[in-house]
């Protein structure tokens, strides 16, 4: 793997201190996900970390704002959102809908008791980081 500029904004160290003890090594684990398919990924040199919407969230010069968050408002579950106006869900929707939950456009849903599945989330998330490169492909380079 290459070395990765990681830029991050300090606040989104709160937002994992915060979250409860049960969901942080989760959360934890979607971001080192997210971080390793970026190191994977030659045309993405930096990776920015920091806050929208109160929620961790993931940019590159040439993708599509990847989010993640926990809700108390249902907590036995967690989420990876991507920008409801793009074709990413929709697109694994299509390539993955026996693997993940979704909800809408917006997100692939895990569920507490959930193993991710590592490698088919790899390819959704590497689809968001290079979005503005694959999107006029019918299935995103998946």
């Amino acid at each position: 793997m290459k070395d990765l500029q990681i830029i991050t904004n300090p606040e989104v160290k709160l937002i994992f201190d915060n979250y409860p003890d049960s969901i942080r090594n989760k959360m934890f684990s979607l971001r080192e996900l997210i971080i390793d398919t970026a190191k994977e990924i030659d045309e993405i040199t930096t990776l920015e970390e920091t806050l929208k919407w109160g929620e961790p969230s993931y940019l590159t010069k040439i993708g599509s704002t990847i989010r993640m968050d926990w809700k108390t408002k249902k907590p036995n579950q967690y989420a990876m959102y991507f920008q409801c106006t793009s074709r990413l869900v929709e697109t694994f929707k299509m390539i993955f809908k026996n693997t993940f939950d979704f909800e809408g456009k917006r997100a692939i849903i895990f569920q507490m008791e959930d193993e991710i599945p590592a490698e088919e989330l790899k390819f959704c998330i590497k689809a968001a980081l290079r979005y503005h490169t694959v999107k006029h492909l019918p299935t995103l380079g998946i």
